[in-house]
């Protein structure tokens, strides 16, 4: 079963997922988000770099996560997001082993491992300079559909450097990050009950088939796989 709640970190979800009943696999497949995740398994910290894909989620055991907002983790975890693209990596192999060390132990002395990765994801914040403006825009102009070109020229930045921050930043590049963003969108709409057509065109496709290769494309699901069957129109 999977739960999610707003974090303390602005922009962020803490989340746990866990086998609800004997023979669940666990939240199956993780869709792309543009976000970048750290989390806790089975006493380990790890980092879910950005997606291009879909992933199969872990073990049928105990999941805990912080979701970080698009561009907010490279700054907090110290690592740009292209060097940890489509991987799932553990913190000891990014940090030095004494600060692995202290917020591993800070994750276990919390009473849930959830919790425990929040006040990690907290301390960071505190200690690293604030969330660059310019990638907030980026996404909130993304995520509402206006055009990469567009967006580029609004924010007074040049393609190729828009492309270099939002490597770092994201992990790909600003034209992926709206793919992906997009499909999202689409989904969300779908899942509420939206009809494809238009939720395919509320969210900026051409028509029902593009979305339908948007998602299988990202994914590798077919659309129908990816929202519940009663709220299909």
């Amino acid at each position: 079963m999977y739960k999610e709640r707003a974090s303390r970190l602005p922009g962020a979800a803490v989340w746990t997922s866990t086998p609800s009943v004997p023979g669940d696999e666990g939240p199956g497949r993780v869709l792309p988000d543009g976000c970048m995740d750290l989390l806790w398994h089975d006493g380990r910290l790890l980092v879910a770099g950005p997606d291009t894909r879909a992933h199969a989620a872990g073990a049928a055991s105990l999941w805990a996560g912080v979701r970080f907002h698009p561009g907010t983790a490279p700054a907090l975890l110290g690592v740009p997001a292209h060097e940890l693209r489509d991987r799932r990596v553990d913190l000891a192999d990014l940090w030095p082993a004494a600060e692995v060390r202290r917020a591993t132990a800070r994750v276990h002395a919390a009473d849930h491992p959830a919790r425990g990765l929040e006040e990690v994801a907290l301390a960071l914040a505190a200690s690293a300079a604030p969330p660059d403006p310019l990638l907030a825009r980026l996404v909130t102009a993304l995520d509402a559909g206006r055009p990469v070109a567009a967006t580029a020229d609004e924010l007074g930045l040049g393609a190729r450097q828009l492309h270099r921050r939002s490597l770092t930043a994201f992990g790909y590049g600003p034209k992926t990050l709206a793919r992906v963003l997009r499909m999202r969108r689409a989904l969300a709409l779908a899942r509420a009950g939206v009809p494809f057509a238009e939720a395919a065109a509320r969210a900026g496709y051409a028509d029902q088939p593009h979305l339908s290769r948007e998602v299988r494309s990202l994914t590798g699901l077919a659309l129908r796989q990816l929202v519940p069957p009663d709220t299909v129109s």
